[in-house]
């Protein structure tokens, strides 16, 4: 590898909300954040490189989006993911997040019903109930130690009168990547029932060797119902940085969320934003190859450790992003004494199950591995010794 990962860096008093808000989440500062999702590693090199020689140039004045930048986001997803983006479709929104935010609020009226499929990501719930939204859950169902959809279930809530569904592909936390002949039938199942499915894609690039991701515009039949929020945040480490774009090929649709940004005052034209967002597409193809396997390896050591030397800790078969879902029902413990147990216990700041759905996420603890190697390996140790001290 050219790329080191291995080397821990130092992120305390950068004001990282990973490691600088440890107290206030934890009530601790001693312990080993794994939880918030962003890597421990240094981004690509040419967006360090860009982001310095963009403030060396001095003057920081209100800025716009470059043609450039649309071309790098179009070139990115033609050659890694075979998706043909077309420059009208693509809205640059100020983060995934706000987006969700928006969209819910353009598609849909006060009081009216969105789906979302828990466990998930927790803003796909708040992105609903703090507009003022209803929120349909269809939960994931565990087959043979798998997450898959309930597609009976959904067509349930699709006739009780949903017309957005809220998808979340590379799945947060469960870590599928949605196979094609799922999202195939999901497809159907919205061009049926005139559901407008809103795709985040937010972790598109981060799939294990021998995953592949499918944009779900691609396979749609019906394109006009379907929206996709992509980023390159997570795949080169730049959540900081802030920046999103929306692909809509719906003109109406396109418009009305242009509007809603305009009308929020959202419009982030943040000059390092656009320098970094256009250097990781242009520049950060060879980082993100070695990144994967790197992270792969993690994984495949965490998931054998536990189940040789934690075997009360189950990790769920994971094929995408940097975040394991773990399984800690044979502990014994509730929700709120295993959230203690892991931080008073085993010195691990991991994210509460709960957070992604009350039901679906009770038992379970979200593990974060982009972090160094020696990092991963110091805390599942120290998650064995608390483990086997409270079981023997």
């Amino acid at each position: 590898m050219t790329i080191d990962f291995d080397t821990p860096i130092d992120r305390a008093g950068t004001a990282s909300l990973k490691y600088d808000a440890r107290q206030q989440y934890f009530a601790s500062e001693n312990i080993i954040p794994l939880w918030v999702a962003d890597m421990d590693f240094a981004a690509p090199a040419a967006i360090s490189e860009a982001l310095v020689k963009r403030a060396q140039h001095g003057v920081h004045g209100y800025s716009t989006y470059p043609e450039s930048l649309y071309h790098s986001l179009q070139h990115w997803f033609s050659d890694r993911h075979g998706w043909q983006i077309e420059r009208e479709h693509i809205v640059l929104c100020p983060g995934v997040v706000p987006s969700l935010y928006a969209l819910v609020t353009t598609l849909t009226d006060p009081g009216e019903a969105v789906i979302i499929q828990p466990p998930v990501y927790q803003p796909f719930f708040t992105a609903i109930t703090e507009t003022g939204r209803q929120c349909i859950e269809n939960p994931l169902q565990i087959v043979n130690g798998q997450y898959e959809m309930d597609f009976s279930h959904l067509i349930t809530c699709a006739q009780a009168g949903a017309k957005v569904l809220l998808l979340c592909s590379p799945h947060n936390p469960v870590g599928r990547v949605w196979d094609k002949a799922t999202l195939t039938r999901l497809c159907q199942i919205a061009e049926q029932y005139q559901i407008t499915i809103v795709s985040d894609e937010i972790h598109a690039d981060l799939c294990f060797p021998g995953q592949v991701h499918q944009p779900l515009a691609a396979l749609a039949a019906d394109k006009a119902n379907i929206i996709t929020a992509i980023s390159p945040s997570k795949t080169f480490n730049i959540p900081g940085l802030g920046l999103s774009a929306v692909v809509i090929s719906d003109t109406q649709q396109r418009t009305a969320l242009q509007k809603t940004i305009a009308h929020g005052h959202s419009l982030n034209m943040n000059p390092f934003s656009i320098v970094g967002f256009e250097a990781g597409y242009r520049h950060g193809a060879a980082w993100l190859d070695e990144l994967m396997p790197y992270l792969a390896n993690t994984k495949q050591w965490v998931t054998q450790y536990c189940q040789q030397t934690i075997p009360a800790i189950k990790v769920m078969r994971s094929e995408g992003t940097y975040l394991l879902w773990l399984a800690c029902h044979d502990l014994g413990l509730d929700d709120l004494a295993l959230q203690r147990f892991f931080i008073e216990k085993a010195g691990l700041g991991l994210s509460p199950g709960t957070l992604f759905g009350t039901e679906q996420g009770t038992g379970f603890m979200r593990l974060n591995i982009a972090a160094p190697f020696s990092v991963i390996q110091r805390a599942m140790q120290q998650l064995a010794t608390a483990v086997n001290e409270r079981i023997g």
